[in-house]
């Protein structure tokens, strides 16, 4: 596998060193002139400031991790070429954009596959995996909080940029279309940025997906809580670690509490489980866990629970 990247920033070079170790990185574009120099001098392979010139690479498939504006017109220029893409969430910023990016895939037979990186995440899979055996019974509410004193930025909100990550995790646990969405945001440091919005999103089954996402928070929070029938799961994004709280309240209103349980511990790397199953993907042909498709989901929830026209967000019912 010949892989390239385009975008070696923030995030960006992660994805460059994890590639590079696990030999398949082929080349970097990188707009900054002083990343390149210090890419040139990290890593053997060709380091450009044009993502066309990766073309010439010869590349099996390329990670796009530039600004979130210039996902469609780099995944699409990749894929009419005939080569692999990755591309970091979110997807895209419109509906119509990240349809358009599915048709290509299908039509040229590539694989699509979006970055959300949680659900690769050993916990993420096993709270999947818990609940699909029936532990939680009826699954009530997935309650996702994503708060942090975070990097602002100036053309998504807070939950195109943020709550992404939890939007693709709830659709993922839910294993269900939404059947409405409905959200709230607030615009304190920019007049049409959200730094702060809450998410509702209502499953056919009943479930609920509740999101709150925030850059403009004291401290950093990265939970998720699922209630169900049999109990409530947390998940500590930042521990590692799901508890299982065996309590409730019964048919008859009386609370019930059995004790609680840490029932999984572990810390593997999610990036590079994620790049893994990229490259299986892309040597296989099999479907990614994120692939096109679901990264399109994840989008049409977000463009919907934007889908207003004032700087606070209303609810938008879906279907």
């Amino acid at each position: 596998m010949k892989i390239g990247v385009v975008g070696a920033g923030a995030w960006g070079k992660n994805i460059v060193k994890t590639l590079h170790e696990l030999g398949v990185l082929a080349g970097i574009a990188e707009v900054g002139a002083e990343r390149r120099h210090e890419f040139r001098e990290q890593y053997p392979v060709p380091v450009v400031g044009d993502p066309e010139e990766l073309v010439e690479l010869d590349l099996d498939a390329v990670c796009i991790a530039a600004p979130a504006p210039v996902h469609h017109p780099l995944a699409k220029m990749f894929l009419l070429e005939g080569i692999h893409v990755f591309v970091e969430k979110p997807m895209t910023l419109s509906v119509s954009e990240a349809e358009e990016l599915v048709d290509l895939a299908e039509q040229g037979s590539k694989i699509l596959m979006v970055g959300h990186l949680l659900l690769y995440s050993p916990a993420v899979q096993f709270i999947k995996d818990f609940i699909e055996e029936g532990n939680m019974g009826q699954v009530y509410s997935l309650n996702h909080e994503r708060l942090n004193h975070g990097r602002a930025r100036k053309v998504e909100n807070v939950l195109w940029s943020l709550g992404v990550h939890d939007v693709a995790v709830c659709l993922y646990l839910a294993g269900q279309s939404p059947t409405k969405v409905h959200s709230f945001g607030q615009c304190m440091l920019q007049p049409t940025i959200e730094d702060d919005v809450r998410l509702v999103i209502e499953f056919p089954n009943g479930t609920t997906g509740n999101v709150h996402s925030s850059w403009l928070w004291p401290s950093m929070q990265r939970r998720l809580t699922v209630v169900g029938e049999k109990g409530m799961l947390v998940y500590d994004e930042v521990a590692q670690t799901v508890v299982f709280h065996r309590k409730g309240i019964s048919s008859d209103l009386a609370n019930w509490n059995d004790g609680e349980e840490t029932v999984f511990e572990g810390t593997a790397p999610p990036l590079t489980l994620e790049m893994e199953h990229f490259i299986e993907c892309c040597q296989t042909g099999q479907t990614p866990i994120s692939d096109g498709r679901s990264g399109l989901d994840v989008i049409k929830v977000l463009e919907m629970a934007c889908a207003s026209d004032s700087p606070r967000m209303e609810g938008i019912a879906v279907g």
